[in-house]
């Protein structure tokens, strides 16, 4: 996985798509700046120019059936999650695939699939991942692991392998800024060292096991019914449903878009 850095485009992901039938697997196009990008739900991904990773990676013949696609949310999400992991920042996964550090979101995607007989026939996988920005005027819930990050855990030189920082501990601020083009280098290797996992229980099991709110009581909005309630996130079916423990012990189940986080 070479990157092809671009200096300034609207969206990578709408940039891989308009070259898909060119690109081989296993592209990945990185932007300096983005003048559109793209989130969930519509939204768009606001990135300062220069000071973080903008990027998308392009998969094709995954030997993935369709029915199992989420299984590219957990390889992306364990990947993004190894990759702070390595330089001092503890995270947790916001279901789907939103990174957490401290109760503020670090890392957004947007994974847009193809569909053929049955099995995905392709991936483009935009990831924006906040590294050197430390102000966020359109954001109120954002980090960056310049904000994250233990400067005694990591330099913008060299990624030390690390493990997660303890719980609750305060952040600090790093002392100099990372270099992106060696941030992206560190989370392709941590990409490219997961695919062969894509399919197995011990992947899934390390996306369960980094739920933000996992096995801890809090606030959801029911969107199909239109109430709060309060629940306990008891992990995620392989179909990419969330399963939430009510009050009453009845475990309900949420696909993309029928359920919100009360934060």
């Amino acid at each position: 996985m070479n990157p092809i850095w671009i200096n300034k485009v609207d969206s990578t992901n709408s940039e891989a798509l308009r070259r898909l039938p060119s690109l081989p697997s296993g592209t990945v196009l990185a932007a300096r700046e983005q003048t559109a990008g793209r989130g969930q739900r519509g939204n768009t991904w606001f990135s300062e120019p220069g000071k973080n990773l903008t990027f998308s990676v392009v998969l094709k013949s995954l030997d993935l059936p369709a029915a199992e696609a989420f299984r590219l949310n957990c390889l992306c999400s364990v990947a993004v999650s190894d990759f702070l992991a390595s330089y001092g920042v503890s995270s947790s996964v916001k279901w789907p695939n939103d990174i957490y550090v401290a109760g503020r979101k670090i890392c957004g995607m947007l994974l847009e699939n193809g569909l053929a007989d049955g099995s995905v026939a392709y991936s483009v996988m935009g990831i924006g991942i906040n590294v050197n920005q430390t102000e966020f005027p359109q954001l109120a819930n954002a980090t960056s692991m310049v904000l994250a990050a233990r400067p005694e855990e990591a330099t913008p030189s060299v990624a030390k392998k690390k493990a997660d920082a303890p719980s609750g501990a305060p952040p600090s601020r790093l002392t100099a800024e990372l270099d992106l083009v060696h941030c992206l280098d560190v989370f392709l290797g941590k990409l490219q060292a997961l695919l062969p996992q894509l399919r197995s229980a011990e992947l899934f099991e390390e996306y369960e096991r980094r739920l933000y709110r996992l096995g801890t009581s809090a606030r959801y909005h029911d969107m199909l019914e239109d109430v709060d309630f309060d629940g306990i996130i008891r992990g995620v079916d392989p179909d990419g449903r969330l399963r939430i423990e009510d009050a009453s012990g009845e475990i309900r189940r949420y696909y993309f878009k029928e359920v919100s986080y009360i934060l």
